[in-house]
């Protein structure tokens, strides 16, 4: 059976759960599957994966640049293997914009980058005004302001379709079955 291997980067751990979530769907099929940070994976054998998924945040409206470095420098690795990428954002809890096609960051994030990933998701994060640092409470609060979001200082609700999530999962377990062990 394929070696997945979900690599994240998020910043307040909504990401990592996205991927506990994908990782718990994927081994009730039997799968093996690994878990790590995306800071992490310089110690890992990116080679003895059969399929490497990759999910970042957004922050201020940006991907970090960190997921951008990784993919440049595994760039060849992860076109030879099956693999993913997913998106966590807010602006995803919007029925428009919650689809890799009309997702401003994906396709943003997708123009930027050298790998074209086989499989693309995108899921909508959690908002939670008190666990973020200051100066990030009042950007996100700005931002939902704009796009016309909660902006209660004491807001805390999470906007991810779990049911989306675990869809995806079981397109990352295809590729799985595509792919050699």
């Amino acid at each position: 059976m394929a070696n997945i291997l979900l690599l994240y980067h998020g910043i307040y751990g909504h990401t990592q759960k996205v991927c506990e979530s994908i990782r718990a769907e994927l081994l009730t099929s039997g799968r093996e599957v690994e878990m790590a940070p995306i800071g992490d994976a310089s110690g890992l054998e990116l080679e003895r994966y059969a399929i490497i998924v990759i999910g970042a945040a957004i922050r201020n409206g940006k991907h970090s640049p960190a997921v951008l470095a990784f993919i440049r420098q595994h760039q060849t690795l992860l076109g030879s293997k099956p693999n993913a990428f997913f998106s966590v954002n807010l602006v995803a809890r919007k029925p428009a914009k919650n689809t890799p096609q009309t997702n401003p960051y994906v396709k943003a994030f997708l123009a930027r980058s050298p790998w074209q990933p086989q499989l693309v998701g995108v899921f909508a994060g959690n908002l939670d005004y008190q666990r973020y640092r200051l100066t990030d409470r009042y950007i996100i609060r700005f931002i939902m302001m704009l796009t016309g979001g909660p902006t209660d200082l004491h807001t805390r609700v999470e906007f991810t379709d779990w049911d989306q999530v675990r869809r995806f999962a079981g397109e990352v377990g295809a590729l799985a079955d595509g792919a050699p062990s």
